[in-house]
């Protein structure tokens, strides 16, 4: 039986251990927007193990083929032999990156994921020059392209943009007024809730400080890596990874854990980082990748398991009437187990009313799905808006800001005028204010 770390690069010995049958074909997210058995995850490893055997040409058709997969992980959740196909997928895609290159957008992006300060001054230009290019949509969901730009369609909604990042809006240090000795906490943002979704950070700040916890905001972090891993550009994962983990060791001793509001920054950090180390050979790395992993969890996780804030939220919270409706993100429920915990801290104060499939995958689907393969995340976006809809929520939450982008579009494109995506981060928050 292949195992989810060390047959990830022998994609023959996954081919191998596929038994056909068929388990993932009714879950599977590509198959169900595009039903062609190439593109279901059986056809996958079967194509990825003739690929390796010398018998497949990685030509552009392979490519297309390999490109589809969404990574949602649901036929690794059903599967009998638990075959990693979606590691093998994200594998290929390092190949095809070395054999056709990556487009130079994505080589832009992932440019400004290596160097904050450009980054910074990238936003800042953005937010200054918004209204040239994007108008706010009226529902509050983000920016509306006025016109086409390279890949982006006219009338596409877009993550709203901040005037200032979260990291460039507190200090480092936020001390508990609370007397004695406390938690300290530190936070790992992610791109999209530092420049565009920063309330979820103030609303993290918020809790933290509710529960007189100081905190430690890391100012120097980088992109956790997950959009150029997703996309088969390894040699930008590598540099982040590293970075990123010589500057956490530098204070992780110092902070009892450190929290995301992220559930594919979560994963990508307590899960990625080691299996790609270890897939690279590179030992040293491997151990304090999984060194550093110890002390990291998904915000509501840790939350919810190590601190008094369900109580406190009955006790003091406010109570609301506007419904919540919850959405897992593949990172989070599949990849890290992680459901149960923001219900619990989102029931005390809001009325709930789940989906009627909550686990099924948004439609997201990385860099390249929302780029070159839009069409495809449009069509699996389409289920999702219907059932959210189903429900009269006021709000859709999620712990994922790529959801969020995703679920926003399906919802404006369903012509939902009501519902609006929050983070739990923030719904939180908002009841203890």
């Amino acid at each position: 039986m292949s195992t989810k770390i060390e047959d990830i690069f022998n994609f023959q010995a996954t081919s191998d251990d596929c038994i056909k049958c068929g388990k993932c074909i009714p879950v599977c997210t590509i198959h169900q927007v595009n039903a062609d058995e190439t593109t279901s995850p059986r056809g996958f490893i079967d194509l990825l193990g003739q690929y390796q055997a010398g018998n497949l040409e990685l030509d552009k058709t392979a490519k297309n083929i390999f490109e589809s997969c969404f990574l949602c992980t649901n036929c690794v959740d059903v599967c009998p032999n638990s075959l990693p196909t979606d590691m093998v997928i994200e594998n290929v895609r390092k190949d095809i990156a070395d054999k056709y290159g990556i487009a130079w957008f994505k080589r832009g992006f992932f440019f400004l994921l290596r160097h904050r300060k450009v980054m910074d001054i990238f936003s800042k230009l953005g937010y200054v020059f918004r209204t040239c290019a994007l108008a706010e949509d009226d529902k509050g969901r983000g920016l509306r392209a006025k016109f086409s730009l390279p890949m982006i369609k006219k009338g596409r909604l877009l993550p709203s943009m901040s005037s200032v990042s979260f990291l460039n809006s507190y200090p480092q240090e936020i001390k508990s007024k609370k007397s004695g000795k406390k938690p300290r906490v530190a936070i790992f943002i992610g791109c999209l809730a530092n420049y565009n979704y920063t309330d979820i950070g103030d609303g993290l700040v918020e809790v933290l400080s509710q529960l007189d916890i100081d905190i430690f905001i890391p100012k120097d972090q980088l992109c956790c890596g997950a959009p150029a891993y997703f996309t088969g550009d390894f040699n930008t994962v590598e540099y982040l990874t590293k970075k990123n983990i010589q500057y956490f060791e530098s204070f992780m001793d110092e902070c009892d854990a450190m929290l995301i509001p992220e559930a594919t920054c979560s994963a990508m950090i307590t899960h990625d980082w080691e299996i790609f180390f270890k897939n690279k050979n590179m030992p040293e790395w491997e151990q304090r990748a999984k060194e550093v992993s110890k002390k990291i969890f998904m915000a509501t996780q840790w939350l919810h398991d190590n601190t008094k804030l369900k109580e406190l939220l009955l006790e003091k919270g406010k109570k609301f009437d506007e419904v919540v409706t919850y959405h897992d993100p593949c990172h989070a429920r599949k990849v890290q187990g992680i459901w149960q915990e923001p219900r619990n801290l989102l029931s005390p104060n809001y009325p709930m009313q789940e989906m009627s499939d909550p686990n099924k995958c948004c439609g997201f689907g990385g860099v390249t799905m929302q780029t070159e393969k839009f069409h495809l995340a449009k069509l699996a976006g389409k289920p999702k808006a219907a059932m959210i809809q189903k429900t009269k929520a006021t709000y859709v939450a999620a712990e994922c800001s790529a959801c969020r982008v995703q679920i926003s579009e399906s919802l404006n494109d369903s012509g939902d005028t009501k519902t609006i995506f929050k983070n739990p981060i923030e719904l939180i928050a908002e009841a203890l204010k």
